[in-house]
């Protein structure tokens, strides 16, 4: 183009905005049907974005929400301490590390690439994908979590540093899987940059660059605009946690402040960050916050920098809603999952139509060994879903996955295919939802056997003390656990070793329930009767169902 323009007309801001969105999530294909480890191929634990050149996220795939603290951290690492004039084209910073390097837990391991036109910096592209690697480590201090990466450049203009790859894989315990899925994280940043340099091509980089910068306004004016529905005040929740990771429960607060068109998170007197794996780091908080107040207000509201604008997030710095080095995280999502629920209960009085009862934290599952037939080290990773929390006018789902979290449950042929156990029980658990007006959602069981081999297992989550509440007189779900088979030996925390044919059987927590029980519709009650999701006595006592 001849001349850059000053304005650009809404049609075309429109389109460039889907293009933007498309190239994410055409890139979080890429990553899940060229990755190797079932963690992503199968579960799709990964996340794409796309930054401006200014470092603003312009578009975010719709993947794992709790991602989004490690694409924001990486990203503003990089522009801090890293002499921008010195970028070319073709180089990769990767980086993992929650402390020094702006991500959240070590597994996730970032890729973030520049994107140049006309020989100059427009944007950045950059993916996250969950390596299920690091594992039969301890959790007191982030030492023991995995191999710590800084944002340093893996690729110079293209050309692979062998010796930073090399220092990677070398810390690793499955190698050949790690560098497959890297493989798989470099082609979908590749297939980003081509997608954004060929919209430069069509609209030029200033047309571009002015569409972003006003889809970055729509998102801010459409927040407030949903954040103005809500009645000004100052709301507040607090609620008990629980994780096997800790021998106490942590006593959670949160402080939700509505100012016309802009909203103020607090978290007061968050306890002192603890020696286990369930402390986050301020971009895991602000991931966590975000995703609440998507829900809350507009969920088909842009996820970018202009939605993140009207929104302010505060937390006690050395807190575990807040840490700082050396902090474990690995389960930072134990907490941001009860969070979630804690800001939906806080707002419930004043939005009750917009808001769900509490669900599950997730249950976390891992084992590994030696391969029998391979010979090979391997690593089974998985969060079991639990059920969701019930709604003012909708029962919760059944054995999903929640929040902040949205990965999908590995498929039975693909987990006894590639790794040397055996499902033995997948199924929905009676009477685990939380009885209401609207039931909670139920959780399910999973029963896993290992096959002809000793296993390092890792089994446990939230939950298993207090259960997920429910509100507006809704009783709580069922609370998880961990079931062993006779003979085995108990965990210690989450950690255990199993023998050759013994099993571990895992159950997430239910959801809780919205309204009285005695009001659930009839019909509803004998459906779920019928259906086996609640026993005859649940029916007759808690709903109150005569002719059982």
């Amino acid at each position: 183009m001849d001349a850059a323009p000053h304005s650009v007309d809404p049609i075309t801001v429109e389109v460039i905005g889907s293009a933007l969105a498309t190239i994410v999530e055409e890139m979080g294909k890429a990553i899940i049907r060229a990755a190797y480890s079932t963690n992503i191929k199968e579960r799709q634990d990964c996340s794409t974005a796309l930054f401006d050149a200014t470092g603003r996220i312009i578009a975010q795939a719709e993947l794992i929400p709790i991602h989004l603290g490690s694409l924001l951290g990486i990203t503003d690492y990089v522009f801090r301490h890293h002499d921008l004039s010195t970028v070319r084209p073709g180089d990769v910073f990767i980086g993992n590390d929650a402390h020094t390097g702006g991500g959240t837990h070590l597994n996730d391991i970032v890729f973030l690439e520049p994107i140049f036109h006309g020989g100059v910096l427009v944007a950045w592209v950059t993916n996250l994908a969950h390596h299920s690697d690091f594992v039969d480590r301890g959790h007191a201090h982030i030492f023991q979590e995995g191999l710590r990466i800084p944002p340093v450049r893996l690729y110079r203009e293209g050309v692979l540093q062998q010796d930073v790859m090399d220092l990677v894989l070398l810390n690793c315990q499955v190698p050949r899987e790690r560098i497959n899925d890297f493989r798989a994280q470099m082609a979908a940043n590749r297939l980003g940059v081509q997608r954004f340099q060929a919209l430069c091509d069509k609209y030029g980089p200033e047309v571009v660059r002015i569409a972003a910068s006003k889809v970055l306004d729509y998102a801010e004016r459409k927040t407030r605009a949903g954040i103005s529905t809500i009645p000004d005040g100052v709301y507040e929740f607090r609620h008990d946690f629980d994780s096997n990771l800790v021998d106490q429960v942590l006593d959670l607060r949160v402080r939700v402040e509505v100012r016309g068109e802009e909203i103020f998170f607090d978290f007061p007197e968050a306890p002192p960050q603890v020696r286990a794996g369930i402390n986050m780091v301020l971009t895991a908080l602000q991931a966590t916050v975000y995703f609440a107040v998507k829900v809350l207000v507009d969920p088909d509201t842009p996820a970018n920098a202009g939605f993140h604008r009207p929104i302010h997030v505060t937390a006690p710095l050395g807190s575990v809603l807040n840490a700082t080095a050396p902090a474990a995280v690995y389960s930072r999502t134990d907490i941001a999952q009860r969070l979630v629920d804690m800001i939906f209960a806080a707002l419930s009085r004043t939005i009750p139509e917009r808001v769900a009862a509490a669900s599950t934290g997730g249950t976390l599952l891992t084992t590994s060994g030696q391969h029998p037939r391979t010979g090979r080290f391997y690593v089974y990773n998985e969060m079991c879903g639990g059920g969701m929390g019930a709604r003012f006018a909708q029962d919760g789902l059944d054995g999903v996955q929640v929040n902040t979290t949205n990965t999908a449950n590995l498929p039975i042929e693909a987990l006894e295919t590639e790794h040397p156990v055996m499902v033995e029980r997948y199924e929905l658990v009676r009477d685990s939802g939380g009885a209401g007006r609207f039931r909670g959602g139920m959780c399910m069981r999973r029963q896993i056997r290992v096959l002809d081999h000793v296993a390092t297992v890792s089994a446990g989550g939230t939950n298993n003390v207090v259960p997920p509440f429910g509100l507006d007189g809704g009783l709580p779900g069922m609370t998880g656990r961990v079931e062993l088979s006779e003979g085995a030996a108990p965990l210690n925390r989450r950690a255990g070793i199993l023998q050759p044919g013994q099993s571990i059987g895992m159950l997430g927590a239910a959801g809780g329930g919205y309204g009285d029980p005695r009001l659930r519709d009839r019909a509803l009650v004998r459906r779920d009767l019928r259906e086996d999701r609640i026993s005859a006595e649940a029916a007759r006592e808690i709903y109150g169902l005569e002719d059982v």
